[in-house]
C-alpha cells in the first residue's frame, strides 16, 4: 500500500491545476481550498472545471483529496451576520466538494469572541447540523480539526471535539483531522515514545481513532501548551523529528492521507524538501 502524502497546494489558475502541481511533488494526497480563501462568495464551479478536474485525477491517480474550508468561516460568530455569512459559505464548500467528489471538507471549529467556549460548541454544532440539513444526500464529510486554541478558538482539547460530534446529530457524516503543531501548542506532547503513545491514547480513548480521516504534519515555531498557531518546516521547530518518524511508521496511519502545510517558497522547493524528508523518515516496508 502506498503512503497518502502530500501537501496543501495553491489552486491559482482553477482547482484542477493544483493535481498538476501534486503530481510534479509526486504527491498521494492533496489538500485545496475550493475557492478563494480570502472571499465570501465565489462563481459557482464551471462543467469545464469539474470535467478537467475529473480528468487530471484519473491521470494523477490522486484520488485522496481533501478540501480546507476558508478561514473566514467562523461557525460559532457572535456577531450574527458573519453567523449567517459563515454557514451560508460553509454550505456553499460542501457542495463545492460534492461536485468535485472531494470526500472530506477540513474547517477549524471557530472563535467563540467571549460567548464561552461551551455556548460556542453548542452553536459550532447547531451550524454543522443546518449545513447537514441543507445538504442531505452529500457524500461529502465535515471535517474537524484540533486547533492550537489561540485567542478564544475552540477545539484545542480533546474533550471539545468529542463533545462535538456528540451534539452533531449525523455522526456518518463527521471525521475529525488533527494536526501536530496545534496539538503539540495546546498542550499535547508528542517528543518522545512515553508522550507520543500517551498523546495517541488520549485520542482513542475521547475522540476514537475510527473517526480519524487526516493528519497535517506540521511542526511547530511555538513551545509545548503555549496556544500559538505557528507552523514550522518539519524537523525545524520545537517538536523536532521523533513525533514525524513515529507518525510515517504507525501502523494506526498507513491508510491515514497526511498532509503538509509548512511554510511556502518558491516553485514549492520548500513543499519538496518537506516531503523528501517525511518519505526518508519511513524505516520499513509497507504490504
Amino acid at each position: 500500500m502506498k503512503i497518502l502524502l502530500g501537501a496543501h497546494l495553491s489552486i491559482a489558475g482553477g482547482v484542477d491545476k493544483a493535481l498538476e502541481r501534486a503530481f510534479k511533488l509526486n504527491c498521494t494526497t492533496l489538500q485545496i481550498f475550493t475557492k478563494n480563501n480570502n472571499q465570501w462568495s465565489a462563481k459557482p464551479l464551471n462543467n469545464e472545471t469539474i470535467q478537467n478536474y475529473k480528468r487530471l485525477q484519473k491521470i494523477t491517480k490522486i484520488n485522496s483529496v481533501i478540501a480546507h474550508s476558508s478561514y473566514l468561516i467562523n461557525l460559532c460568530a457572535k456577531d450574527k451576520s458573519i453567523l449567517k455569512k459563515s454557514r451560508e459559505a460553509f454550505i456553499d464548500e460542501l457542495k463545492r466538494c460534492e461536485l468535485l467528489g472531494i470526500k472530506y471538507l477540513n474547517f477549524h471549529p471557530g472563535a467563540h469572541m467571549g460567548q464561552g467556549e461551551e455556548d460556542g460548541i453548542k452553536i459550532v454544532a447547531e451550524s454543522i447540523n443546518i449545513a447537514h440539513d441543507k445538504t442531505g444526500g452529500f457524500r461529502v464529510k465535515s471535517m474537524i480539526e484540533t486547533t492550537a486554541g489561540q485567542g478564544t478558538n475552540i477545539g484545542y482539547r480533546f474533550e471539545q471535539i468529542r463533545k462535538l460530534i456528540e451534539l452533531i446529530e449525523d455522526k456518518i457524516r463527521i471525521a475529525v483531522c488533527i494536526d501536530t503543531c496545534h496539538i503539540f501548542s495546546a498542550g499535547y506532547d508528542i517528543r518522545t515514545k512515553k508522550s507520543y503513545e500517551k498523546t495517541m491514547s488520549d485520542l482513542q480513548q475521547i475522540i476514537g481513532i475510527h473517526y480519524l480521516k487526516a493528519i497535517h504534519l506540521n511542526d511547530s515555531k511555538r513551545g509545548l501548551g503555549e496556544r500559538v498557531d505557528r507552523h514550522e518546516h518539519i524537523g525545524k521547530g520545537q517538536i523536532g523529528i521523533y513525533a514525524f518518524k513515529k507518525i510515517m511508521n504507525d501502523e494506526r496511519f498507513i491508510k491515514i492521507p497526511k498532509i503538509i502545510e509548512t511554510p511556502k517558497g518558491n516553485l514549492d522547493k520548500f513543499d519538496k524538501m518537506n516531503l523528501e524528508l517525511l518519505r526518508s523518515l519511513v524505516i520499513k516496508t509497507l504490504p
